[in-house]
């Protein structure tokens, strides 16, 4: 009886400690994409400037990493020589600054609740990238999966009330960088065994994010801020706050994913989408269309049959891991039975 009871309090615990931290990045996830709205949109605090507000956060969280891992030594970085930085590390970052330029750039002219629905193509971009690069194997059923889902993002698009087609193409960009990213960080990182927290990955990747988005701002942004520079005074409270969401919700990431599963995390995010979608229709006063509705419902439907049939291919590899020991084992047996036939047969003969 005793024993039952700790088993269910530690069970019971665990429960409580995924609620945890899944409510902890949905709350900073929410915050983070909303925040940047408000920051960004004309209509609100009417700062348009997405890539010098991406260098903020990227300025910010190099800092804050460099602290954690030389100063107060919280982790220990990876060993990476030169060559391993420049051909695995950098263009990562590279990819990363400009899915997070693009993404940051879609609020000016898009509707937070579209934003979300226009991300659901994210399993679209990386099952064919992943064709791509040989990383996936080409399969009819998950390719139809992968055309149903375009298809209720492609209504959701159609009835969209506030369509306008430079931000959805802007949307369209950060989703393929972003899904380019997460496929190179299997083939230049995950396949050569370098394993990198949220810490250390910002520690690595965030200044050349950096780098690299100061090459588009000197020529886009910079010019229109130096007009400004008379009217606008840099909000240390706004984009302080801001900066420090967006480092927190790197560690979040890593406390959902490391304590409790990617499959999780991808529930979770549905969870989050339709959360933003009505806090877009109902807070900010986005209009949102029953076509709209109709259309992200069908993808969603679509990415949880993709998330559902991943998870079951996961179980059905791991059943497969265990089961040749089991094999062997039986193969074993029965040659040893087979043997002392053959023996109890020669004593016969003899």
């Amino acid at each position: 009886m005793g024993k039952n009871e700790a088993l269910s309090d530690g069970v019971v615990k665990k429960i409580i400690l995924s609620y945890t931290y899944v409510s902890v990045w949905i709350f900073l996830s929410f915050t983070v994409i909303v925040y940047n709205k408000y920051i960004l949109d004309h209509k609100l605090y009417n700062w348009p400037f997405p890539i010098s507000l991406t260098m903020i956060h990227m300025a910010f969280c190099s800092s804050l990493a460099f602290a954690a891992v030389r100063l107060f030594k919280i982790v220990d970085p990876v060993a990476l020589t030169r060559r391993v930085y420049l051909t695995s590390v950098v263009p990562i970052g590279a990819l990363y600054a400009l899915s997070l330029w693009l993404s940051n750039s879609a609020y000016i002219y898009l509707s937070v609740s579209f934003i979300q629905m226009l991300k659901a193509l994210m399993p679209v971009a990386v099952y064919s990238i992943g064709i791509l690069f040989k990383k996936d194997a080409f399969k009819s059923n998950t390719m139809l999966n992968m055309l149903a889902i375009s298809v209720g993002v492609a209504v959701a698009a159609f009835g969209e009330a506030k369509y306008d087609s430079w931000g959805v193409l802007l949307q369209l960009g950060a989703v393929l960088f972003e899904a380019t990213r997460l496929v190179m960080i299997q083939i230049l990182l995950t396949s050569k065994g370098i394993n990198l927290n949220p810490i250390t990955s910002l520690y690595y990747v965030a200044p050349s994010c950096l780098a690299f988005l100061s090459i588009p701002w000197l020529f886009v942004e910079y010019p229109l801020l130096l007009r400004q520079k008379s009217g606008f005074h840099f909000d240390f409270a706004i984009f302080g706050t801001n900066s420090l969401c967006a480092f927190a919700l790197n560690l979040a990431v890593f406390l959902l994913v490391g304590k409790t599963s990617a499959l999780t995390m991808n529930v979770a995010g549905v969870v989050k989408d339709w959360l933003l979608i009505a806090f877009s229709w109902s807070v900010i006063k986005d209009t949102v269309t029953p076509l709209n509705l109709f259309g992200y419902g069908l993808a969603f439907l679509g990415v949880a049959y993709y998330n559902h049939s991943k998870l079951q291919a996961l179980k059905a590899k791991e059943a497969q891991k265990k089961a040749p020991p089991a094999d062997e084992e039986a193969t074993k047996l029965l040659d040893e039975r087979e043997e002392d036939g053959m023996g109890k047969k020669g004593d016969a003969q003899a």
